[in-house]
């Protein structure tokens, strides 16, 4: 009997459409984990494809949640956090990074959002191999990289000590060569142990 009152609020709250991204067939409540208790703030009314992708990030179509540039604005809880996770699933494709910058969720909001370690992977500065780099390790250059600006050539096999992360950037770290500080994409480098 609950989750019917639940359903007959939620379709009078979106007006009958997915709250993420307007579509109006094959409408369901949604419940946005890790759930308490089963009520209307924990849930969101979502259609197929939505649901769907949500569940399995093999099935996600980057450009069908271009459709969060609106939603995300929602002041439902339940679909900003559902708003933030797939942003920040989908952040290595740039358009939706923009959007996450942009965003605000309150603190509980951001708690929530986190608790399935969605976009825990995107936030790790890795080297060429895999291996996590943390602020203070040492690198080695696999390749030569031309330094813009510095007129020299950082070569192959050069270290790179006491390195500093990009925050907002998994991809990039900062240190110093030839005693110039510049920004080395994670790719080009090995972790030394």
């Amino acid at each position: 009997m609950r989750s019917m009152k639940i359903e007959v609020f939620l379709k009078q709250r979106s007006a009958e459409q997915c709250e993420l991204c307007q579509a109006t067939e094959d409408l369901q409540v949604y419940q946005v984990q890790p759930v308490d208790q089963l009520d209307v703030e924990s849930c969101a009314y979502l259609c197929g494809t939505c649901r769907t992708q949500i569940d399995d990030p093999d099935l996600t179509e980057a450009n069908h949640w271009r459709c969060l540039n609106d939603s995300m604005w929602s002041e439902v809880a339940a679909v900003k956090v559902l708003a933030w996770r797939m942003l920040t699933r989908l952040s290595a494709e740039g358009w939706p990074q923009a959007l996450l910058d942009m965003m605000y969720l309150e603190d509980d909001q951001l708690t929530w959002a986190k608790a399935t370690g969605e976009g825990q992977d995107h936030e790790q500065h890795t080297d060429c191999h895999g291996a996590k780099l943390s602020a203070g390790d040492t690198v080695t250059l696999v390749k030569d990289l031309k330094v813009k600006g510095g007129g020299f050539t950082a070569k192959q096999g050069t270290a790179v000590r006491n390195i500093s992360l990009v925050p907002d950037n998994p991809g990039q770290i900062e240190g110093k060569v030839e005693s110039q500080r510049i920004v080395i994409l994670t790719e080009y480098v090995k972790k030394s142990h």
